[in-house]
């Protein structure tokens, strides 16, 4: 793999993870990074902007956190003080490419029906094919001028929460052109740095459209500036489950759902009569998990009438949780922060109008905290219309990634980052791994038509549980499932622990996959 030409496409928590793994190997990547700092979505972030993970889950297993850091939460500073640490410490930033945005590429050396015709990935199922094919990245730098790159293999690691906007459609007349008021997207006021947006905000009536981690982050920095006297509206569109802890009357609820018995509760991908059966017995039991959980994470929310209309189970399938910026509640109550909860909203000259009220809520500035277009980051990175029609699949499905990293229909790619996980950097080094194995020739990949009926099989889990974000694709509370199978993909003992009962009742993370070495 020496002398292979491999391009990583990010620098976040993935690339960087899929580099080192890769240099680990003899192979030496170029990273392209568009933005000046490394780190993803931790490059710019609001100031408040803290871990939805805890620290212990959110680490290289071969890079611990410093001593330094002993906040359960740590900040977003601390987060890329952290990824600096890390890329430093193995080589990695000698890799990266600052400043160069790939505009697009392209898939030489095989014609689009070809490609379409062929049973085994990239032609034979290893990583770089027979030796004929090769993509073509345009990559712009910083001054705008674009050169031809050329790559034996790309990993895609661009993440889903970056990029590419979610902005709502209005009827005619009724969108963002129908307001006096300034308009943006969280990811324009995490772009402009803590002096800037501290300016923007400082008096100014403030709606934050969302309810999840972005927009919880603005309205708390809001809040923070204007307390009462200019209180920022929160209009909520779907409740969620959004809590201090991971502590549910003082009980970790990582032992309901990140161990080897909680996933005996849940039906498995490929799981078997006997699992199956199992699954089926034990669900009254994961149905009281959820309640346990539940009854006490909801009293705050019963006071606001934010309790969700789903489960807590449901919510950590879809991974759709996120943990409250501090004195959340206290600010609800004071009257800093207001809720409007709407199913829909549309914008007048004053403000925006929610249903059930004639009046507007009147606003100088409205930020959506709508989330962002995974789907289309990927797609657009391609040049081929016959790509972009397949690369995420129908909206009716989940995208399409076998073992949630290799698209069985595009060669000599993977896509690392997209799916999430509970802990998303544990889950990135992990898939790393797995990717740097297969491209040193560790294992083949199984036949297109095989990895297309194990997409499905995943789907199905995703649809039984998620209600209707199974396109999200969480391995959340299949985490140690899915582990398993990138670790027998390697030749790795995927059973980590030390005895029956930790085996069975111990929580899985990162510090278990510390000594994990592919054969």
């Amino acid at each position: 793999m020496e002398k292979k030409r491999v391009a990583i496409i990010g620098a976040g928590v993935s690339g960087l993870a899929a580099c080192k793994h890769l240099l680990e190997r003899g192979c030496r990547p170029v990273v392209f990074e568009a933005d000046k700092l490394l780190g993803g979505v931790w490059a710019r972030t609001p100031d408040c902007t803290s871990l939805q993970s805890e620290r212990a889950m959110y680490q290289y297993s071969d890079f611990p956190w410093p001593d330094s850091v002993t906040e359960m939460f740590p900040n977003c500073r601390q987060v890329a003080d952290y990824l600096h640490a890390y890329a430093r410490h193995f080589g990695v930033l000698d890799c990266v490419r600052f400043g160069h945005r790939v505009l697009g590429m392209e898939y030489v050396g095989a014609g689009e029906e070809e490609v379409a015709a062929w049973e085994e990935w990239a032609r034979c199922g290893e990583a770089f094919g027979d030796g004929v094919g090769e993509w073509r990245l345009a990559v712009s730098d910083a001054d705008g001028h674009v050169e031809t790159h050329v790559a034996d293999f790309v990993v895609f690691c661009i993440g889903r929460f970056s990029g590419v906007p979610n902005i709502p459609t209005f009827p005619p007349g009724k969108g963002p052109d129908a307001f006096d008021g300034q308009v943006i997207h969280t990811m324009d006021y995490s772009k402009m740095g803590t002096k800037k947006a501290n300016e923007m905000l400082k008096g100014k009536r403030v709606t934050v459209i969302g309810y999840l981690k972005s927009a919880l982050d603005v309205a708390a920095e809001c809040a923070e500036l204007n307390g009462t006297e200019h209180p920022c509206t929160m209009v909520v569109r779907t409740k969620h489950w959004i809590f201090p802890n991971y502590y549910a009357w003082g009980f970790p609820i990582s032992y309901l759902y990140l161990n080897r018995f909680s996933e005996l509760l849940i039906h498995k991908p490929g799981e078997g009569f006997l699992l199956s059966l199992v699954a089926t017995i034990l669900t009254p039991l994961r149905w009281l998990f959820s309640k346990f959980a539940e009854s006490y994470y909801s009293i705050p929310m019963k006071k606001h009438d934010m309790v969700p209309e789903h489960s807590l189970f449901e919510a950590l399938v879809t991974c759709l949780i996120a943990i409250t910026p501090k004195d959340h509640y206290k600010r609800l109550d004071e009257g800093s922060i207001i809720l409007k909860k709407s199913k829909t909203f549309t914008f007048c000259k004053e403000g925006v109008l929610v249903e059930g009220e004639s009046s507007p809520i009147k606003s100088d500035i409205v930020i959506f905290g709508t989330g962002f277009k995974g789907d289309q980051k990927i797609k657009d990175m391609f040049v081929s219309e016959y790509f972009q029609s397949i690369a995420v699949g129908p909206t009716s499905s989940t995208l399409p990634l076998y073992r949630e990293c290799i698209h069985p229909k595009i060669p000599q790619l993977a896509v690392l980052g997209y799916s999430e996980s509970l802990a998303n950097l544990y889950t990135a080094e992990i898939r790393a791994k797995w990717l740097a194995h297969f491209l040193d020739a560790g294992f083949r990949l199984p036949s297109i038509k095989a990895m297309q009926s194990d997409i499905l099989e995943w789907e199905k889990f995703m649809k039984r549980y998620s209600r209707g974000y199974f396109r999200r694709s969480c391995i959340g509370v299949l985490h140690i499932w899915y582990n398993d199978l990138l670790c027998k993909d390697m030749g790795c003992n995927p059973r980590r622990k030390k005895g029956f009962f930790a085996e069975l009742f111990g929580v899985y993370g990162p510090s278990d996959y510390i000594n994990l070495r592919p054969k």
